[in-house]
Formats: C-alpha cells, sequence, structure tokens
C-alpha cells in the first residue's frame, strides 16, 4: 500500500526494531503527527493470555487523567429518580424503551457511551446483537451497569476508556490527542497501562504483556520497551 510523503518522513524518525523508553517514545509519536488535524495517540497491547478462556480475559475501564481529548455522547437507560440524576449529571440522552426502539427501527447510534440501571439490563437486552459488536453494551465490569449513573456519567465525560482483548489477543484504546504533548500523553499512556498490568488475570503464565506499540492515527508505529512500564 502506497504511503504518502509525510508518513515517509517520519518513518526515518524510527528506528525499525528498537523498543523505544516510554518518555522518549511520547516524544515521538507527538513529532510524527503531522497531519492538518489533530490526531488521536493510540496504544495497542499484545498480550500472552488466550482469549478464547473464560479465566483469561482482561477487560476494565479507566479513567485517564488527561481525558481522550473527545466529547463524549452518553446515553442512559434509566427510570424516575435516576433518570433525573443522569439528566443533572450532563446525559446527553436518557430514556427506556423509546430509546431501545428507535436504535432498532432507525438505526440510530448517535452516541458513544450507553450506561444503565441493572433494573434496565431486561429492556435493553435485545440490543445485545447491535451494541455489542460495537464495543457499546453496558457491562458491570466497565462500571456502564450501575445504580451510581451520575457518576458514571461524570466519567464518561472526563475521559473514561473501556479496554477489552480483541479475538487476536490485543487490546487497542485511545489515549488522547497529539495536541495533548508528550508529558500530558504519557500521563493517559501509564495510567492505563498500569490498569491493565493490575488487571493481570491468575491464570495467565510467562509473559503478560507481549509487545506495546502507540501510534498516530496517520503515523508509524513506536515500539514501547514494556519492561520499562509500571
Amino acid at each position: 500500500m502506497f504511503k504518502g510523503k509525510k508518513y515517509q518522513n517520519n518513518i526515518k524518525l524510527i528506528e525499525k526494531n528498537k523498543q523505544y523508553d516510554p518518555a522518549e517514545a511520547m516524544d515521538l509519536v507527538c513529532q510524527t503527527s503531522k497531519a492538518k488535524f489533530d490526531e488521536t495517540i493510540e496504544l495497542h497491547v499484545r498480550l500472552g493470555v488466550d482469549s478464547r478462556h473464560a479465566d483469561q480475559q482482561v477487560r476494565g475501564a479507566v479513567v485517564l487523567p488527561n481525558g481522550t481529548g473527545k466529547t463524549v455522547r452518553t446515553l442512559v437507560f434509566a427510570k424516575a429518580n435516576k433518570a433525573d440524576e443522569a439528566r443533572a449529571a450532563g446525559a446527553d440522552y436518557v430514556g427506556d424503551v423509546d430509546y431501545v426502539e428507535k436504535i432498532t427501527k432507525e438505526n440510530w447510534f448517535e452516541f458513544d457511551v450507553v450506561i444503565a440501571t441493572p433494573d434496565m439490563m431486561g429492556v435493553i437486552g435485545r440490543l445485545g446483537k447491535v451494541l455489542g459488536p460495537k464495543g457499546l453494551m453496558p457491562s458491570p465490569k466497565a462500571g456502564t451497569v450501575t445504580m451510581d449513573v451520575a457518576r458514571a456519567v461524570t466519567e464518561a465525560k472526563a475521559g473514561k476508556v473501556e479496554y477489552r482483548l480483541d479475538k487476536t489477543n490485543i487490546i487497542h484504546c485511545p489515549i488522547g490527542k497529539a495536541s495533548f504533548g508528550p508529558e500530558k500523553i504519557g500521563e493517559n499512556f501509564n495510567a492505563l497501562m498500569g490498569a491493565i498490568i493490575k488487571a493481570k488475570p491468575a491464570a495467565a503464565k510467562g509473559q503478560y504483556i507481549k509487545s506495546c506499540v502507540i501510534a498516530s492515527t496517520m503515523g508509524p508505529g513506536i515500539k514501547v520497551n514494556a519492561s520499562k512500564i509500571g
């Protein structure tokens, strides 16, 4: 696949097989973010686990200290006073069956995070097939199935990200925007990596972090020395 001149120039800044110390990697990822828009910085971590086994799943959520740089739209499924709490906390959309129908009948997806009180899970269960593949289904592990809807909304707006293994045992997660600068991106990186390390399953054997790469939207991948993390 043809890569543009900017990408080719960025590649020259990176030593192909070198694993960079985290601070150096954060500097480089900002240097190689040359697009005309504010590029998202993503973290890709390959773990030494097998996601096919239930006891080796790695999933959770963490509030990034500097947020993601993205405006997060929240949809909350709740009733009565819990619905009022969600609205007061700044939720963008609050409802119950009406939003289930809007999603199923109108293919409506103008939201980034779905939060629900436990009693609403039966109502939104039929959305599993459409929300699941998009990574939007509420989950107790991610803190999005909760009675404390106000806190969940506040955390989502503040930059809470959910991390989970894909089928190839890799976690892909945004850790900010290029405009944040190396220091803030580094703080977000440390927060997310700390959460992933803490979430290591007891059943995991051998090397847990196999590889760690950061990259901007249009930039090349930069390998981070996993032994220098934490």
